[in-house]
């Protein structure tokens, strides 16, 4: 009879969320000035970042892109409203818009729209485009409002894990 090995999750402490901030905000953090940082030796903090992604607190690491260096685009964020709200329309939805790669985000939300999309086209003729492939593949869409972005004046960098956790 063969065992199923266990482990049990430790609870997340300062230190955690430390290297989490930390990391959030430089990724090619060394192990080595990472662990100055927290004030652990290199083994412990590479144990504990280990851990961290066992765990899915670091789920992956992304380079941010400059992608106004390499070409033009537009972004497009778009509300999105479906007639009826069933959970067969929002599956056939949401697996509908994972075969488009120009829809790099999608919230789920409530209130007046059922969808919230952020849309990257390498111009509006590709998002028009685009616009009338979401219509007519998927059934049951009963409103799609784009609104262009004209600029970013406050860019996402991370989770403000310190005003979040108390």
């Amino acid at each position: 009879m063969g065992y199923i090995k266990v482990t049990k999750k430790r609870a997340i402490d300062n230190v955690d969320l430390n290297i989490l901030s930390i990391m959030q905000a430089d990724a090619r953090i060394t192990n080595h000035n990472l662990a100055e940082k927290v004030n652990l030796s290199p083994s412990s903090c590479l144990q504990r970042v280990r851990r961290l992604e066992d765990e899915n607190y670091l789920e992956s690491y992304m380079a941010k892109v400059n992608i106004d260096k390499i070409c033009r685009t537009v972004t497009v964020l778009v509300t999105v409203s479906m007639q009826d709200h069933t959970s067969a329309n929002f599956k056939a939805f949401e697996a509908a818009i994972n075969e488009f790669p120009e829809i790099v985000e999608c919230f789920t939300v409530s209130g007046n729209f059922d969808y919230f999309l952020r849309v990257v086209c390498p111009d509006m003729g590709r998002y028009l485009e685009l616009n009338d492939e979401l219509i007519a593949r998927i059934e049951g869409i009963a409103n799609m409002a784009s609104h262009v972005t004209l600029a970013s004046t406050k860019p996402f960098t991370g989770f403000p894990i310190d005003v979040l956790i108390d």
